[in-house]
């Protein structure tokens, strides 16, 4: 799998259509940051055919919405299906898997934990 990541900020007070802010690579999946803050971050991701995210674990909340294509992922072991326009919540310290039956988009927002006082 080929991994490509943009992590400059989208310009503030621009209006942004959230599916063309990313395109798709051939044989890669590729993320761009829409924001990045010590309290959390939402990011936009591409998956060509067939590309995987390999198993991993995050240690907070992140809320994932199809903004095109449908999504195979695994969280914990359970398989779901996700199209055009459904979110799912995964809970932290959850094991969580990609895998790219077709083209597909998503917008992740990860909600960081712990910093009180912001």
């Amino acid at each position: 799998m080929k991994y490509n990541e943009d992590s400059v900020e989208l310009k503030k007070t621009m209006v942004h259509v959230v599916v063309e802010i990313i395109t798709y690579k051939a044989n890669a999946v590729v993320r761009k940051t829409i924001i990045n803050r010590p309290t959390g971050n939402i990011t936009v991701s591409s998956f060509d055919l067939g590309e995987e995210l390999v198993e991993k674990i995050a240690p907070f909340d992140n809320y994932i919405q199809i903004i095109e294509g449908k999504a195979n992922m695994m969280i914990d072991d359970k398989e779901f299906v996700l199209s055009l326009g459904e979110g799912i919540i995964i809970p932290a310290h959850s094991k969580l898997k990609f895998h790219a039956n077709e083209q597909f988009k998503m917008v992740s927002t990860m909600i960081k934990s712990g910093y009180e006082g912001f």
